[in-house]
């Protein structure tokens, strides 16, 4: 099941993706919260908006939100997580949070909820004085019932789904700062879409492929096999000493290709187009304003 927030003919709707269509299953005000809701309902609210007839909107007329608008709390995420990106974030000069090139362990930071915009949403780059605003496409996981301490054998079981994220960054506030909260959570810094699909339509995440293109260039491609640290390893760390709540989202890192690997950094201007694509999760595409 794939789950969209939205908007059309001026209302807000939420639903479910059938085919070319989507099924309403909330609209005004209901609609904000819909999703985020379905998912603390557990599997009874799914089940009942997976039988749900109608109203059918076609997807093309519905222009699309994230699909958790306004999360519940900061979205969790997760630096240097591939091998290929920690060792070119390590070699730009811009990593002030650490020594070593590759982590012994997680690096969690969040970006604040009111960074989410959805598919189509422009990134302002005014934002940034420092007009340093670099893309990393990411896989996203969203946590489906309350998780603390739990096992990396128990973790998948809190899975809810997944969505694509850009962990949007101004680089230059990122080591001014010394931690990475202000550079990485301005207001529009977190595109996230097109929807969330639901773990078992997934499957196994490992075997996910990410690509990034800025205005049609190929920046970034990997496997999601090539985390440092896999998705029951970041649940485990997290839950630990955390309580991971439904509709949690943990952006779990990306790959090489980032502006800063360039020689000189190549940063993002208004006018450019971001585009990453994740298999089966669809395709988030935002403007640079």
């Amino acid at each position: 099941m794939k789950l969209i927030t939205g908007t059309t003919n001026g209302q807000m709707v939420a639903g479910w993706v059938d085919g070319d269509a989507v099924v309403i299953c909330a609209t005004g005000p209901e609609a904000s919260g819909a999703v985020l809701a379905l998912i603390a309902g557990g599997d009874a609210a799914r089940a009942d908006w997976a039988a749900r007839g109608g109203p059918r909107v076609a997807l093309a007329d519905i222009r699309l939100m994230a699909p958790i608008p306004e999360p519940r709390r900061n979205v969790f995420c997760v630096g240097k997580n591939y091998h290929a990106h920690a060792a070119e974030f390590h070699k730009s000069g811009f990593d002030s949070s650490a020594k070593e090139q590759i982590p012994s362990a997680p690096v969690i930071f969040t970006k604040a909820t009111t960074s989410v915009i959805g598919p189509g949403d422009t990134v302002r780059a005014s934002i940034d004085p420092t007009a340093s605003l670099d893309y990393e496409g990411e896989l996203a996981l969203v946590i489906g019932k309350r998780t603390f301490g739990v096992s990396r054998a128990q973790a998948m079981d809190h899975v809810f789904g997944y969505v694509i994220l850009n962990d949007v960054t101004s680089r230059e506030l990122q080591k001014r700062h010394n931690q990475w909260v202000i550079g990485k959570g301005c207001d529009t810094f977190c595109p996230m879409g097109p929807w969330i699909a639901t773990a078992d339509e997934v499957g196994d995440p490992a075997a996910l492929e990410l690509s990034t293109e800025i205005n049609g260039e190929l920046r970034q491609h990997a496997k999601v096999s090539d985390l440092i640290f896999d998705i029951p390893t970041l649940i485990e760390t997290l839950s630990h000493t955390i309580t991971l709540l439904p509709g949690d989202i943990i952006a779990t890192g990306t790959p090489v290709g980032v502006g800063i690997g360039f020689s000189p950094p190549v940063y993002l201007r208004p006018g450019d187009r971001m585009r990453v694509a994740i298999t089966g999760l669809g395709v988030l595409e935002n403007p640079v304003g």
